[in-house]
């Protein structure tokens, strides 16, 4: 069979083909827009934004002083704002339970119920899972950079103990509030504390600490009256809790943000 006849397209399936193409043509525009795709199309719904009342939970705030500016919303994913749900930890009342698989800390309450805050969580080389309780809790808390960091950051030297750490604010690391986690009656060095990067909650960003937005660690720490534990686990179920007392400072690339806690600092139980 020769070229020429294996090639020859038959007459009509030309003209099917350019019709065919000249229809495609009304549909598509430049970008990979379309106009209308005939009568069954149903166009794609816009972004369901987050109800009103997440416009007044994250205001502006003023507190102690210090001013928190809102936080916008709409640039969250909702899962990651605060909200109250079925509690799916099966851990007793009082107990905060952090799953790392989700990026959520979950505030168990009588009744079934949990708070539930989107959290940031530690970054590459930076990840643990253990258990602790709070033992302190500090409003507007100063922070003090440990040797560790201060090594690889040494601009962080002006903020050492000896010279009386970072004074409170909304910039300061450990935010509006910080709870601090001890193990075995030690100081773990690990906080549950906010930040003013609100755009880091839902990753893994931080040097091994979780992280809330600023007026989410204000609400948690309301709800944490006495010596509280925690679990941080890759699973929020009460079955993937760690057989051990977990990896605080167990891992050579794991270190902690803070160097201590502060003197006024609120003593639990």
């Amino acid at each position: 069979m020769s070229d020429s006849i294996a090639f020859r397209e038959n007459p009509d399936r030309r003209r099917f083909l350019r019709g065919a193409a000249a229809t495609t043509a009304t549909l598509v525009l430049p970008g990979c827009m379309t106009l209308d795709a005939g009568p069954g199309y149903v166009p794609p719904a816009p972004p369901t934004p987050p109800p009103s009342s997440y416009a007044s939970m994250y205001a502006a705030v003023t507190d102690a002083g210090h001013q928190l500016p809102a936080i916008p919303v709409e640039r969250l994913e909702q899962r990651l704002l605060r909200q109250l749900v079925d509690d799916p930890t099966g851990e007793k009342p009082g107990t905060i339970v952090v799953d790392t698989s989700t990026h959520h800390l979950y505030a168990v309450q009588p009744g079934g119920k949990a708070w539930r805050y989107g959290v940031s969580l530690g970054k590459s080389g930076f990840e643990w899972a253990g258990t602790a309780v709070i033992q302190f809790k500090k409003r507007w808390p100063t922070w003090t950079p440990p040797a560790e960091m201060i090594a690889r950051r040494p601009e962080l030297a002006k903020y050492s103990a000896a010279n009386g750490g970072m004074p409170p604010g909304p910039q300061n690391p450990l935010g509006a509030r910080a709870l601090y986690l001890f193990r075995n009656g030690q100081d773990t060095m690990y906080r549950l504390h906010g930040t003013p990067e609100w755009d880091s909650i839902g990753k893994n960003a931080s040097s091994g600490c979780v992280r809330l937005i600023n007026q989410d660690v204000m609400d948690l720490f309301d709800r944490v009256p006495g010596v509280a534990p925690v679990f941080v686990r890759s699973s929020a179920r009460a079955q993937a809790r760690p057989t051990s007392m977990g990896a605080f400072g167990d891992r050579a690339t794991t270190t902690p943000i803070d160097a201590g806690v502060p003197a006024d600092a609120e003593r639990l139980g």
